[in-house]
């Protein structure tokens, strides 16, 4: 059994995942972490859990006191607070996965340009693996510091990924068009995050500066083999949760939808959680699973491909991809206790 801690437990991302390790046949979970409700029961906290989840939340010196417990520790935490507990999470032989962004990107310089502070623990981004599984699987399998994708990066990566790797498209114009629900905000109280505030209306925000915006463009740059450069514009729809994720570029040469949907079908032949699906992908259809629905249209007339990814931003965006890097890395079955499709409606 895999003795685990979580981090940050009563966030959208730590709950939704405390329920999938919760439901995990070869997981104990020794420790839940909350700062706003230490010392609460978690069925106190999140009522869909009474009965069956009432351990008591801890505070974040009781969780550095219980690391010698357990094998993994998963940080569901802001950037900027992972630093200090996954050094010393290291230091004990704990494997770190961090569902944050503080060791996504290779470089301190961009990390503080985008990020607006300094990295505390550079020395470890050397180390850390961005945990895209079905990319990086054999590094993902012998590191001791796990990077996790953000829920944007996750689908446009996707999405993408095949395109740059056969180099089918133009990198110099690539446009990524995405939509988040709510709970992508995270749970602290936030008055764009209220619904009188966000029902019925849609916004684009962070236009040119979201800070996705590297993650994407580093992990794209791996899989075309020089540095490129994308638009990046996400926005946020009324909906709980989900992420629709529209990429365009223009093609090199004339191919057709059904040449592209056989390409994505090889690349992603051996993946259970991508689907390339025949229609349009919708959010609905991946709604707490840890599925990638991507579907793929040439638009003939401008030579255009039009590429989109539908994934459940807390599941496979976070909690759901945080336990298959966990999977991968304790050499389990890749879809040990994700093998949940969604409920649809």
């Amino acid at each position: 059994m895999i003795n685990v801690g979580i981090m940050g437990a009563t966030g959208y991302a730590g709950e939704q995942l405390a329920w999938i390790l919760n439901n995990h046949s070869k997981v104990n979970i020794k420790f839940l972490n909350s700062h706003n409700y230490a010392d609460m029961n978690y069925d106190e906290i999140y009522k869909n859990y009474y009965g069956f989840l009432d351990e008591v939340c801890v505070s974040t010196e009781e969780a550095f006191n219980r690391l010698n417990l357990i094998h993994v520790l998963f940080i569901a935490l802001p950037h900027g607070k992972s630093f200090e507990i996954t050094k010393k999470a290291l230091e004990l032989g704990v494997k770190v996965i961090d569902l944050g962004a503080d060791f996504r990107l290779d470089s301190e310089d961009v990390y503080k340009n985008w990020y607006g502070i300094k990295h505390e623990y550079s020395s470890a981004l050397k180390d850390s693996v961005y945990g895209l599984c079905e990319l990086n699987r054999e590094c993902i399998k012998k590191t001791n510091i796990l990077a996790n994708p953000g829920c944007y990066p996750t689908a446009s990566i996707l999405a993408l990924a095949p395109l740059l790797k056969h180099k089918l498209i133009d990198s110099k114009n690539i446009i990524i068009d995405a939509k988040s629900g709510v709970s992508g905000a995270g749970r602290a109280a936030k008055i764009d995050s209220l619904f009188a505030e966000c029902n019925e209306s849609i916004k684009a925000y962070g236009i040119g500066s979201h800070r996705h915006t590297p993650e994407i463009e580093q992990e794209l740059s791996k899989v075309f083999g020089e540095d490129i450069m994308i638009s990046f514009t996400p926005h946020l729809v009324p909906m709980n949760r989900g992420i629709l994720a529209t990429c365009y570029s223009n093609l090199i040469d004339n191919l057709s939808t059904e040449e592209l949907m056989n390409i994505y079908r090889e690349f992603y032949k051996d993946e259970y959680f991508v689907k390339i699906v025949n229609e349009s992908p919708e959010t609905r259809w991946v709604r707490g699973s840890n599925l990638c629905h991507i579907g793929i249209k040439v638009d003939e007339r401008t030579n255009r491909v039009i590429v989109v990814s539908a994934i459940d931003n807390l599941v496979k965006g976070a909690a759901g991809q945080a336990v298959q890097n966990m999977n991968i890395m304790f050499d389990l079955k890749e879809t040990t206790g994700l093998e949940f499709l969604s409920m649809g409606l």
